[in-house]
């Protein structure tokens, strides 16, 4: 059974470092929230280390600078791991070919800083790098199916570099990279994710966890709003997990999304895909 706590300080003394998402649970896409950058700041205060781990398909040091941008201070994270450094590692490997179609808006283009690719139009494609929807406040998945449809006659394959279906931008819902991607797949395409729930970007935390405090075994709690990924993906990783349903389900725990009912906790968990250890409002 999930155990439903009042504040991260209720578990913090059991874990040495955490995996925490971004969205929906240290800022909304505009603002951070107050209550996790003090959470987090007194977590590292106590010898803790703190990695953002998030499915942005940027590189970690773009995430790093739209952090600073909304105002979000520096000493409440050691370290930044995004999807996008874990997909831009597999391009590096050479499994996408070097001629690819970006599909995302021009706010993405740092993901292919450095890479030894080039983007092409659609026929002369090798494969497909999907980091979001062009215009995410006006387009929906439905816009694309006649791309998803030339792509998978061409029997191309997509690298998802965001596998968020959904992501509240202040209130605002819009739909995300892994909306397209689940779209193409099941139009029988060839999908390759590397971010959370998927074990390339917890493999990159890893190293960088090690990095910072050396070899481990560390005792890891990873924790977000998003069952099916951060919950999902802690759990295949053999860690403890924090749900937070204040995030992108606080519609489903109206009126106080803050501040959860063990029975409503229960009822909504029994039909989520992964059951985590803890539960909370928001991260506080």
């Amino acid at each position: 059974m999930t155990r439903l706590i009042d504040s991260l300080s209720d578990i913090a003394s059991g874990y040495d470092a955490l995996y925490c998402d971004l969205w929906g649970c240290y800022h909304d896409g505009v603002t951070p929230y107050p209550a996790a950058v003090s959470a987090l700041r007194a977590f590292r205060a106590a010898g803790g280390t703190v990695i953002l781990l998030t499915n942005a398909p940027r590189p970690g040091e773009a995430v790093a600078r739209h952090l600073a941008a909304m105002g979000a201070p520096s000493d409440s994270w050691d370290a930044i791991v995004s999807s996008g450094d874990a997909a831009r590692a597999a391009v590096a490997a050479g499994g996408f070919g070097r001629r690819v179609e970006h599909v995302g808006p021009a706010r993405d283009l740092s993901f292919f800083d450095g890479l030894d690719v080039e983007r092409v139009s659609r026929a002369q494609a090798e494969s497909v790098i999907c980091t979001g929807l062009f215009d995410d406040e006006t387009e929906t998945p439905a816009d694309y199916v006649e791309a998803i449809d030339a792509w998978a006659r061409r029997g191309l394959r997509m690298l998802c570099a965001n596998p968020d279906i959904i992501v509240d931008r202040g209130h605002q819902r819009l739909y995300c990279a892994g909306a397209i991607a689940e779209a193409y797949a099941d139009a029988g395409g060839e999908v390759v994710y590397c971010g959370k729930p998927h074990r390339p970007i917890y493999a990159l935390a890893q190293r960088r966890l090690e990095e910072t405090r050396g070899p481990g075994p560390h005792r890891v709690l990873a924790l977000g709003d998003g069952v099916g990924t951060d919950v999902a993906g802690g759990r295949a990783l053999g860690v403890d997990t924090l749900f937070l349903t204040g995030g992108i389900a606080a519609a489903d725990f109206a009126p106080d999304p803050d501040r959860p009912t063990p029975e409503r906790l229960e009822a909504w968990l029994d039909k989520a895909p992964a059951r985590p250890t803890y539960a909370m409002g928001r991260l506080r």
